[in-house]
């Protein structure tokens, strides 16, 4: 076997849990081979270069075999080799997240937490009476 469909070699090589999941991230255009968008039924072979992307994670690997069944992430580990400028690239963004302010600190109004909740229960309970004054 020398070349296999694009969709099943990312399914085999791990990048996604499905093949119909790979399916529809490549009928988004989120992947290319050789610089041109892909079709599931695209054949890739070794040597290829591959450029997808996972959410906000954009990955460039070459292709250094080919497998049609999914084994143990080590083995499919072996079906590709992820460029240096990639791999800078994806570090430097895990950085940026984990030094980013964390979102839910900015919210200044919104639902009450169980503390802020027990202090407007408190503050009704000493303004208002079920009693008719």
């Amino acid at each position: 076997m020398d070349s296999l469909r694009i969709d099943k070699w990312l399914w085999a090589a791990r990048f996604f849990k499905t093949r119909s999941i790979a399916s529809d991230e490549i009928g988004k255009n989120r992947v290319q081979i050789n610089g041109q968008d892909a079709k599931a039924s695209r054949e890739v072979k070794p040597g290829d270069t591959v450029r997808m992307r996972q959410g906000q994670v954009e990955r460039t690997v070459l292709v250094k075999g080919i497998s049609g069944v999914r084994g143990p992430a080590p083995v499919a580990q072996l079906l590709y080799e992820e460029t240096a400028e990639s791999l800078a690239q994806r570090q430097k963004l895990a950085e940026m997240n984990r030094l980013s302010r964390e979102p839910a600190l900015s919210i200044e109004q919104g639902r009450p937490t169980k503390r802020d909740r027990r202090q407007i229960e408190k503050t009704w309970d000493d303004r208002w009476s079920a009693g008719i004054d």
